[in-house]
Formats: structure tokens, C-alpha cells, sequence
């Protein structure tokens, strides 16, 4: 691996999610969610400094170079590679996300058919939750890649960096960048409004301002679908109020009760043949849903999936164990993942 195609093309081969490149240590890909060394020999300050320039312009390196971080996204046969470099103990390191730059169905990454019905609602809000690193912004693509199939309907997507490109089909996907193509989500997301959108696609919920316009959206007709960082789905309504100040308490629980559809929780799980899969819980909001998020009692949330199936809600339980019987995870991976679930 003499240089960074080189790099990327053998990631891809070795079906890796990262690129880690960093002095004093060897290059090493992210598989199957386990780090493993992909050369002997340990980068050099200097080998490594160079390994990360390559993915830079001479006008990037200057930037670079004065704020300490730089993220962009390149292309590569066929793949996307979103890249992150930055100062690591006085050194140039570089961590790189490999996305395959394709949009895949629901179907193709084997998710529930409640999901399909979700990407087909006319208005209100859907969420695709997970800590980092668990394809959240895979399965929100798949979503909009299925609207984009099936329905005529003008999409507007507001992401940091766009990660998958879509193809005009039966209806219109727009996709704007944050730092590109508008200054921020709340911007982004305020132009939009003004677009004619029936599905606005937001990468990250991630301040007040953007989650207060996003349910604003979602209750006058739009449908909004947007991820967001959260270890299960009964800590969802702390961390969106964490955004919140006290005085907008009251107004975000009453509009997360009256705009939510639904919400995926879900994480990548190693697969005994290599590779991911998606496993997932799903939450409908039901008239129980909208009960609970108007108080404060979201750890009740966990029994509302658990009984509600008929609702086409499914638990984390269920999708580990037909992954078992399936035979394509461990019982050692299943007990780690539902240790959390417990």
C-alpha cells in the first residue's frame, strides 16, 4: 500500500468500515468491529504525515494546518471515503470512514418491513437512533432511497458531509451540504421549508434550534426523518431535551408527542462469516408513545416495545435471536449485545 488509492481499495476488499492512520503505530482497517493490523511496519511522524496530505489539496493542507482538523469526503471506484485529519499528540493522523457510496433498500440490509412503512408516511417524524459508528446514517439513506423508488415526491436532504449519492427516480432527491451548500442544519433546514418538500432528511439532531424547526416541520405536513446519538430509545426524550432549555421543555415534549411516527434504534453486529448486520428494535408511536413523551417517564418506553407488537414494534431480543437461529452470529456476540437490553 504505496498510497492512498492503494489504501483505499484494499479497505474495501478487506470489507473494512476504517482507515486508521497514525504515528507510532501501523495502519489499521476496522473490521467486524475489531481493529486489526493491516501492515508490520509502524508509521513514522513523517510516513504518516504524508499518508494523510495525499488526501489533501494544497489549499486543504493550509486550512489544515491552521485550524488543527480537517473532515472531506472522497470518492474513490466507486466508494466514498469520509476523512477526518487531524493533530494527534504533535502528529498528523487521519481516521477514515468507508461508505460504498451507494444508497442500499431496506431489503438489502435486511430491515424490518416496519421501516418501509415508516418511509411512507406523508407527515410527522421519524428517528433513526444508535451510539456512533452503528450505520444510522446507512439505514436513513435506505429510507430515502426507497421514497425516492416508490413515490413521487420531492426529497431535500441537509447533511455533514453527504455520505451517499442519489439518483432522481420516481421522484427528486436534493442534497445539501453543511459548509457547501448552507452554513448549518438550522439554516439548511429553514430554506428548506421554502423548497416545496414533502420529506426533509436531516443528518443530525444535534442543537435546540434544529430540533425545534425540525418538529415544527414535521406537524404541518412534512415528513422529517433525521438521526440522532442515544444509547436506547428510553433515553430519546433526555437527550433531545438535553438540547432544550428550560423554558422550551414544555413546547418541544408537546410537539415530539404530536409529530413522532416512529423510531429505530439499532446496531451493527459482527457477523460469524465476517461482515455487519443491522439488528434493530423499532418503536411505533402509539397513543401509549404519546403518553409517555408528554411526561417524564421514558424508562416506561421499554415496556411499550416490549408488548407491542401488533403495533409492528420489535425488540432488540427479537432481532439477535433470529440472527442466531440464523446461525449468522455467535451466542457470545448475542450475549454482548443484549446485555444492554436486560
Amino acid at each position: 500500500m504505496q498510497n492512498r488509492n492503494q489504501l483505499f481499495d484494499f479497505a474495501v476488499d478487506q470489507q473494512a468500515t476504517d482507515i486508521h492512520i497514525c504515528a507510532g503505530a501501523p495502519v489499521q482497517f476496522r473490521i467486524g468491529g475489531k481493529l486489526v493490523p493491516v501492515m508490520e511496519e509502524q508509521l513514522t511522524a513523517e510516513k504518516s504525515q504524508v499518508l494523510c496530505y495525499e488526501m489533501l489539496t494544497g489549499e486543504q493542507i493550509e486550512t489544515f494546518e491552521s485550524n488543527l482538523d480537517f473532515d472531506l469526503m472522497l470518492a474513490h471506484n466507486g466508494s466514498r471515503f469520509r476523512i477526518n485529519v487531524g493533530y494527534f499528540n504533535g502528529a498528523v493522523g487521519a481516521t477514515v470512514r468507508v461508505l460504498s457510496g451507494i444508497p442500499q433498500t431496506p431489503d438489502e440490509l435486511f430491515l424490518p418491513d416496519i421501516v418501509k412503512v415508516l418511509a411512507q408516511k406523508d407527515k410527522g417524524l421519524v428517528l433513526i437512533t444508535g451510539s456512533t459508528s452503528q450505520g444510522k446514517t446507512t439505514t436513513m439513506s435506505s429510507m430515502i432511497e426507497y421514497v425516492n423508488t416508490t413515490q413521487k415526491k420531492h426529497v431535500v436532504t441537509i447533511e455533514d458531509p453527504i455520505e451517499y449519492i442519489h439518483v432522481n427516480k420516481k421522484g427528486i432527491v436534493r442534497q445539501r451540504e453543511v459548509g457547501r451548500d448552507t452554513k448549518t442544519f438550522a439554516s439548511g433546514l429553514r430554506a428548506a421549508l421554502r423548497q416545496d418538500p414533502d420529506v426533509i432528511a436531516i443528518g443530525e439532531m444535534r442543537d435546540y434550534e434544529t430540533i425545534r424547526i425540525a418538529l415544527t416541520a414535521a406537524e404541518t405536513g412534512i415528513l422529517v426523518l433525521s438521526t440522532l446519538h442515544v444509547i436506547s430509545i428510553d433515553k430519546m426524550i433526555e437527550r433531545i431535551l438535553s438540547y432544550t432549555p428550560d423554558e422550551g421543555e414544555n413546547t418541544i415534549r408537546y410537539l415530539l408527542a404530536e409529530t413522532l411516527q416512529g423510531v429505530i434504534h439499532q446496531e451493527l453486529v459482527p457477523l460469524s462469516a465476517g461482515g455487519q448486520r443491522v439488528a434493530c428494535e423499532v418503536m411505533t408511536a402509539t397513543r401509549g408513545v404519546k403518553n409517555i413523551l408528554r411526561r417524564k417517564d421514558g424508562h416506561h418506553l421499554r415496556t411499550v416495545i416490549d408488548t407491542g407488537k401488533k403495533f409492528g414494534m420489535c425488540t432488540m431480543v427479537d432481532s439477535i435471536e433470529k440472527l442466531l437461529a440464523a446461525n449468522l452470529i455467535s451466542v457470545q456476540t448475542a450475549k454482548r449485545v443484549l446485555a444492554s437490553y436486560s
